[in-house]
């Protein structure tokens, strides 16, 4: 069985603060993570004028532009996140919510591009994002199979590779609500790599969608899930993130080539009661 990619979604679960993303950032190492991921946003440009005029109660202030402005990094920080990502030896990379931000990213040369479930309708972003090329992760949370195709027609135009992430987009999301023999069904349909990005508390739907064929996995990660934050209780702690990587490393070992082959310890076995 192939590896399965192991994404620890950072996102904004670092409030804007650059020393608890590196804490965020060595959780993902510890764990054995293959990347951590982040957000990236031009604000006067993903919301309009009158929602960030809108008033919102927040660590940075009391409208939404002040905890929208709060959530972001820039370049200064990026730089560092880029700089200690490469001293950690993990990969980064980050999902863009419009144009801007994904020319923003591209002066770091990450590996990966992401779509994220709410972007996959935004044909100026993915065709900007297609167009590089890179090998991109497309989440499928709140679409439909149309949604699917025209975004996958896009990519293919530009022969950029993909994988699809099956995702539900409630933020946590319930246990029951996942769904994950999807993980066939995209697979199946679309003849490609299927992931699952997962927003439930506790680990056990992450680790059952391996067992199910997904070949990526991300997550989104916590310090404390206490925190502030709109993300943070459909995100993992560090031990669980431990937990997570274990378990699905040892998923990866237990499925086995589904050949029929007698182990020695089984040949010793039927030597034995069979005579």
């Amino acid at each position: 069985m192939e590896k399965t990619f192991i994404v620890a979604e950072i996102g904004i679960n670092h409030n804007g603060d650059l020393q608890l993303a590196k804490k965020l950032i060595d959780a993902a190492v510890v764990a054995g993570c293959d990347a951590v991921k982040f957000q990236k946003r031009t604000v006067d440009k993903v919301y309009t004028q009158e929602y960030l005029n809108s008033p919102r109660q927040s660590p940075w202030g009391t409208t939404q532009r002040e905890q929208k402005e709060g959530l972001e990094f820039g370049k200064e920080e990026y730089d560092e996140l880029d700089r200690y990502c490469r001293e950690k030896n993990i990969l980064w990379y980050a999902s863009a919510w419009d144009v801007d931000s994904q020319k923003f990213l591209r002066q770091y040369n990450c590996k990966y591009n992401k779509v994220a479930s709410a972007m996959l309708t935004n044909d100026a972003l993915i065709t900007e994002i297609a167009q590089e090329g890179k090998y991109t992760f497309i989440a499928t949370g709140m679409s439909n199979y149309d949604e699917i195709d025209h975004a996958i027609e896009i990519f293919e135009r530009y022969n950029c590779p993909y994988e699809l992430m099956h995702c539900n987009s409630t933020y946590p999301m319930p246990v029951e609500d996942a769904n994950l023999r999807m993980v066939y069904s995209l697979a199946d349909k679309y003849q490609c790599k299927v992931g699952y990005s997962g927003h439930e508390e506790g680990t056990l739907v992450s680790t059952c969608a391996v067992a199910m064929g997904a070949t990526s996995i991300e997550r989104h990660i916590t310090m404390n899930k206490e925190m502030y934050g709109s993300d943070q209780r459909a995100s993992i702690e560090p031990y669980e993130l431990c937990l997570l990587v274990k378990d699905i490393r040892d998923t990866e070992r237990l499925l086995g080539t589904g050949e029929k082959v007698l182990s020695d310890a089984e040949k010793a076995v039927r030597e034995k009661l069979r005579g």
